[in-house]
């Protein structure tokens, strides 16, 4: 069954069922192995292990809202291609949301208490930028994965070098942002305006402050 043969309904309760998945359970991955499995976990003292448990916390969330975003966006997308694209990059998506996740459970901490509501909004935002049309969806996808990579920089700057598990996850994240966001740009994205540049940058800024404490 290709994405133009599924109906209205059924649509309707796949993207409830990732919703769940994404928010509450396991997210359905690629099975691409985990970056840091089999490295030696760092000594880390409890300062330490905190803060980058909460940083990952904050990447955990990120995640969390680009599986809403490419799920809109491929939800009201107008080209069949541009919504498989979106589907694809939103299942590579979930390889990350699985890596953060069980790289909190290593270090004993846990998710933010507000990834629902910040699924929701993701959604929400990713639906807008489909009906604007796919040019401009595809653009926000090329700034959303732009300011991903410099948050990404943001986090290994702060990750001690001896956290080579959760630097190597981190790096591979960084790398598949660049992939989709070339995939975007190839495929034919526009240019945002600067106010939703900086729209889109304040909106990150208050997830990952407050992600880092609840």
């Amino acid at each position: 069954m290709t994405h133009r043969d599924y109906s209205p309904i059924d649509r309707a309760l796949i993207q409830l069922d990732q919703a769940v998945r994404t928010v509450f359970g396991r997210p359905l991955t690629t099975e691409r192995p985990d970056p840091g499995r089999g490295l030696p976990e760092a000594e880390l003292d409890e300062h330490e292990r905190r803060h980058i448990a909460r940083l990952m916390r904050i990447n955990h969330t990120g995640e969390v809202c680009a599986q809403a975003l490419y799920q809109g966006q491929a939800l009201t997308a107008r080209r069949p291609e541009v919504a498989r694209s979106m589907e694809r990059s939103a299942k590579e998506e979930n390889d990350h949301l699985d890596w953060c996740e069980r790289r909190l459970d290593e270090l004993g901490d846990r998710k933010s208490l507000l990834n629902p509501l910040w699924y929701a909004g993701s959604f929400a935002i990713g639906a807008l930028a489909g009906l604007a049309g796919d040019k401009w969806s595809l653009g926000f996808v090329v700034e959303t994965e732009r300011q991903v990579e410099s948050h990404l920089d943001g986090h290994l700057a702060e990750v001690p070098l001896k956290d080579q598990r959760t630097r190597v996850i981190l790096e591979q994240m960084k790398a598949d942002e660049v992939h989709h966001a070339e995939v975007a740009r190839n495929a034919g994205a526009a240019e945002l305006p600067a106010p939703v540049r900086l729209a889109m940058r304040l909106t990150s800024k208050v997830m990952t402050r407050s992600v880092y404490w609840v």
